[in-house]
Formats: structure tokens, sequence, C-alpha cells
């Protein structure tokens, strides 16, 4: 007796199913502000976070989720994340540099397969214990290229989504 196989399958054609919820967290739903109180928000059938209804866009925030999380601080599964934070009080050299390059692009294609690097660039400055890092990606079966900043320092992760790919990421100045 045979048993059915199931698998999962892109749903982008129904409107009204979201796949699933995008970050941060912190952003206004429907043009209100989430407040301390979660069940506030639900009340009277709004939603609390923002949904994403196509899966380019929950790749996109699984991305975002990835870039945010460091080794070691995810229950169970110890091996989700990024060095970007162990890398801030790292010696500002090439092959340290080269090594978190090659460290975020082995994570993102164990963690997210679906995602298509092009480029990562790592700019570190050593006086003020500060990481700058380009991601230049593509979702799978997207044609649109798309680029993520991040700001990292001793305190906190910045991610920043940019429209125009910019020709090379330079230190402008000191933050």
């Amino acid at each position: 007796m045979s048993r059915p196989i199931y698998q999962y399958q892109v749903d982008n054609f129904n409107p009204d199913r979201a796949v699933g919820i995008t970050l941060p967290f912190n952003k206004p739903v429907d043009g209100r502000l989430i407040s301390q109180n979660y069940a506030s928000g639900s009340v009277g059938g709004g939603g609390v976070f923002n949904l994403s209804y196509t899966t380019e866009e929950q790749s996109i925030s699984n991305l975002k989720n990835l870039l945010l999380t460091r080794k070691g601080e995810r229950y169970m599964q110890p091996e989700f994340g990024t060095d970007i934070y162990a890398t801030l009080f790292e010696p500002n050299t090439e092959i340290v540099r080269e090594n978190l390059q090659q460290s975020l692009e082995d994570d993102i294609a164990f963690w997210l397969p679906y995602i298509q690097l092009n480029a990562i660039d790592v700019v570190g400055d050593i006086d003020n214990y500060t990481l700058s890092i380009r991601i230049r990606y593509k979702v799978q079966n997207s044609n649109a290229e798309r680029v993520i900043i991040v700001l990292a320092n001793e305190n906190e992760l910045l991610l920043s989504e940019i429209d125009g790919i910019p020709s090379r990421l330079a230190q402008v100045g000191l933050f």
C-alpha cells in the first residue's frame, strides 16, 4: 500500500494567505505604532505584526533574521546565525575580514539555499570597533538584485535595504 508524498509549493497567488512574519517586529502595522501591550493590537481582529504575502518577501525576512542572530543564541540550534558580533573586537586585518566574508557565505548557503549571493563586501573601522557589510543577493526565481547594508558596533546591529546598487562600499566618515 502506498502513501501520498507531500511537498511545500510556492504560494504567491493567494493574496489573502500570509506565508510568514516580516522583520523587524517593531514596524507599524496598518499605520499604528505597536505598543508594549501586544494584546491591544489584536483587538477587533487587527494584526500585531506585519505579515508577508509572497515567498520573496519572506525570504528577505529570513535573511534579516539570520544576520541579526548570533551563533549560539538560538535555543536548540547553536549553529544558526552569523559571526558578525564575534568579529567586531578581532584585529582589523584582511584575514579577519575574509574569514567573516567566507563565514557569511557559508551560513547563508547552509541555512538559506534559496538566496543567491552575488557579492559580500566587508569594511572595518578600527578606531570605532565597527563593521560595514554590503550583501548583494537575489532570491531564487527572482530577477531583482537586492542589497542589504549591515552596520555593526559593540551595542547594536543595524540593517538597511537599498534600492539602487552603489558602485562600491567606501568609508565616508566616522560615527
